[in-house]
C-alpha cells in the first residue's frame, strides 16, 4: 500500500476504535465515528460531548449515518482489499468466482462450489488449506515441492517436513501456526502500543487547542483591561490638569499675601529705623540710656529664613506624590489593586526623570509636604562593619581599611561594608539627606530591619535594600536584580532620599541641582525600614571622603506656610 493510501486509510479510521468506519455519523461539531462506538459512548454517559475535541451538546444529538463517507470508505475498502480478496477460483470455466480457499497440496484454488470435494473426501480432507493467496508456489519448498508447514528459528525461514531431516536437521523448527501466533501476538502488541501514542498525540492536540482558545480569551480580557486602564489614566491626567490650574491660583494668592507680609514688615523697618536716627541724633545722653530698645533689638527677628532644602523637599514631593496621585482616585483604584498585587519587572519597577523636577512633574501636591517626617538621625555603632570608622557625633562615616575589635553583635554587618542609622519609621513619609561629594563610591538607601547581616549580601529589594549606588566615579545604578544603570548629568553633592511607607515608593534626589534621579515604585513594605549607609572602600585614599548626614532644617520667622 503506498504512503498516499496508509494517509487516506487514517483519515478513514475511527478515533475511538481505530478501525475502518462502520456506518459513520458526524456530530454537530463536524468529526467522524462509528455509529456504535459513539452510541455506547453516550450510553455511558449523562453529559453528551464530542469525544474529539470535548464540546458540550445541550441535550443528545440526533444523529443519521453520513451515506458519502459510508460509501467512500467501501470503496477504498474494496480498492485496497481491505474486505474481501481478489483471488479467483482456478476451477471455474468461463465466469471466475472468488476463491473461497487456496490447497498447498493440490497448489490451487477454489471457490465454494469447487471447494466441496475437499470438505467431503477423507484423502482431500487431510489437505493443507489456507485463506486464499494469489502466489501460492510461495507457501511450497521449492526443494522438495511439499508445503511450507514448519518454521525454522534458528535460520529464521520457512520449511517443509522434509527440510527438517537435510539442511535443518537437529534445528529448532516449529509449525507455522505457533510461529504465526507469536508474530501476531508480538504485532498486536505493537499496534497497541501504536494506537497509544495515536490516543497521546490526539490528547496532546487537544490540549493544544484548549489551551490556545485560553491564551486567546486570556489576551482579550488584557486588551480590555488595558483599554480602561488608558482610559482612566486619561481620565485622571484631565483631573490632574484642573487640580493644577486651581493649584497655580492658590500658589498666586499665596504669592500675594506674602508679597503684602513684606512690604508691611519693610513700612514697620523704615518707621523703627526713622525713630532710632532721630534718638542717634539727640544730645540728651539720660534720654539714650533709658530708652526702651525693644523695638530695636529684634531686628534681625524680622523676615524670613528658609533653606534651599526646604524648596528641594516640596519638588521632591512634587514628582514622587505625582506618580500614585495620578491613581489615587477613585477611578484608578483597580490598578492600584494591580499594582499591589503585580510583582513588576524590574526595568517597569525604575522610575526616572532626565530633566529637574520642576520641569517634569506632571502636577502639583504641595498640601502633601505637611505629612512628610524629616529623619535627622545619627549612625547606629551596633551596625557598623569593623572596617568603618564613625565621628564623635555619629554623623559622618568612612572606610578605614584596619578592622577595629568590636564585640560580636547579632545586629552587626561583618563582611558587608556599610552602617545603618540610629532611627527606624514603619509608617509615612520620611525624607533625609546624605553629603557624597569627593566620593568615587557609595551606597544609599533604607533596609528592612530583618534583613541577613552576615557573610556576603546581595542588595535586591528581594533581599530587603532599596538602594542607589555609585562606581567607577560615574556609574550611577538602582540596585535590583538586575542592577538598572541610570543616566545622571550632574554628579550630586548631596543626595536626597524620600520614602513613602505605605504607598511602597523610595525617591532619590540631587539636593543642589533640585533634579529627580530615580524611584523604586511597586513595593510592600510590611516591617520597620532603616536608612542604609554604604560609603566603599577606601582605595588608598582615593575614595577617602566620609558620607555625611546632612541637617535638614526648615526654619520660618514671621510668616505661617499653608501646605
Amino acid at each position: 500500500m503506498s504512503s498516499s493510501s496508509f494517509c487516506l486509510t487514517e483519515e478513514l479510521r475511527c478515533s475511538m476504535c481505530l478501525d475502518v468506519f462502520s456506518d459513520p455519523v458526524t456530530t454537530p461539531c463536524g468529526h467522524n465515528f462509528c455509529r456504535i462506538c459513539l452510541k455506547q459512548c453516550w450510553d455511558n454517559s449523562q453529559i453528551y460531548s464530542c469525544p474529539y475535541c470535548k464540546k458540550t451538546f445541550s441535550k443528545r444529538p440526533d444523529l443519521n449515518i453520513n451515506t458519502t463517507l459510508r460509501e467512500i470508505t467501501l470503496i477504498f475498502m474494496e480498492k485496497f482489499s481491505l474486505r474481501s480478496s481478489k483471488v479467483l477460483c482456478d476451477i471455474c470455466d468461463e465466469r471466475k468466482l472468488k476463491a473461497l480457499k487456496s490447497c498447498l497440496t493440490c497448489q490451487t484454488s477454489y471457490c465454494k462450489t469447487h471447494l466441496e470435494p475437499h470438505q467431503r473426501a477423507l484423502d482431500l480432507k487431510k489437505h493443507k488449506l489456507l485463506d486464499p493467496v494469489e502466489n501460492i508456489k510461495d507457501y511450497i519448498c521449492e526443494k522438495h515441492e511439499r508445503p511450507l508447514e514448519l518454521f525454522c528459528r534458528d535460520d529464521q525461514t520457512c520449511v517443509c517436513v522434509f527440510c527438517t531431516d537435510g539442511d535443518h536437521k537437529n534445528h529448532n523448527t516449529v509449525p507455522l501456526e505457533e510461529e504465526s501466533k507469536e508474530k501476531k501476538t508480538q504485532l498486536m502488541k505493537t499496534q497497541t502500543d501504536i494506537q497509544q501514542m495515536i490516543q497521546k498525540r490526539i490528547k496532546k492536540i487537544q490540549d493544544i487547542k484548549i489551551s490556545a482558545e485560553r491564551r486567546k480569551r486570556s489576551r482579550e480580557q488584557e486588551k480590555a483591561e488595558s483599554d480602561e486602564l488608558f482610559s482612566n489614566m486619561i481620565r485622571s491626567i484631565e483631573r490632574c490638569q484642573t487640580e493644577l490650574q486651581e493649584t497655580m491660583e492658590e500658589e498666586e494668592k499665596q504669592d500675594e499675601e506674602l508679597i503684602n507680609n513684606l512690604e508691611q514688615e519693610i513700612n514697620e523697618l523704615k518707621r523703627r529705623d526713622r525713630e532710632l536716627e532721630k534718638i542717634t541724633d539727640s544730645e540728651d545722653h539720660l534720654q539714650l540710656i533709658q530708652l526702651d530698645m525693644e523695638k530695636g533689638r529684634d531686628i534681625s527677628g524680622l523676615g524670613l529664613e528658609v533653606k534651599l532644602c526646604f524648596a528641594l523637599l516640596v519638588e521632591v514631593l512634587d514628582v514622587s506624590m505625582s506618580l500614585h496621585a495620578l491613581f489615587s482616585d477613585k477611578d484608578g483604584a483597580k490598578y492600584n489593586r494591580k499594582l499591589a498585587s503585580h510583582r513588576w519587572p524590574v526595568t517597569d519597577m525604575i522610575w526616572q526623570l532626565s530633566s529637574p523636577a520642576s520641569e517634569s512633574r506632571p502636577m502639583a501636591v504641595l498640601r502633601k509636604l505637611w505629612f512628610v517626617y524629616i529623619l535627622d538621625g545619627t549612625l547606629d555603632p551596633d551596625t557598623a562593619n569593623p572596617k568603618l570608622i564613625l565621628s564623635e557625633d555619629r554623623k559622618q562615616v568612612k572606610h578605614g581599611d584596619i578592622p577595629h575589635e568590636l564585640p560580636d553583635n547579632p545586629k552587626r554587618f561583618d563582611s558587608c561594608v556599610c552602617v545603618l542609622g540610629k532611627d527606624g519609621f514603619s509608617s509615612g513619609r520620611v525624607y533625609f539627606e546624605v553629603q557624597v561629594k569627593d566620593k568615587t563610591e557609595w551606597t544609599l538607601g533604607v533596609v528592612r530591619e530583618s534583613v541577613n547581616r552576615k557573610g556576603n549580601i546581595k542588595l535586591t529589594p528581594q533581599d530587603g535594600f532599596w538602594t542607589l549606588a555609585l562606581r567607577n566615579e560615574n556609574e550611577y545604578f538602582a540596585c535590583t536584580d538586575p542592577a538598572v544603570y541610570l543616566s545622571v548629568k550632574v554628579k550630586p553633592k548631596t543626595v536626597g532620599v524620600c520614602v513613602d511607607y505605605n504607598e511602597g515608593l523610595v525617591c532619590f534626589y540631587d539636593v543642589e541641582s533640585r533634579s529627580h534621579i530615580c524611584s523604586i515604585f511597586g513595593q510592600t513594605f510590611t516591617e520597620k525600614l532603616f536608612p542604609y549607609f554604604g560609603p566603599g572602600l577606601n582605595y588608598e585614599g582615593k575614595n577617602s571622603a566620609p558620607l555625611i548626614i546632612s541637617p535638614v532644617l526648615i526654619k520660618t520667622k514671621g510668616f505661617t506656610f499653608k501646605i
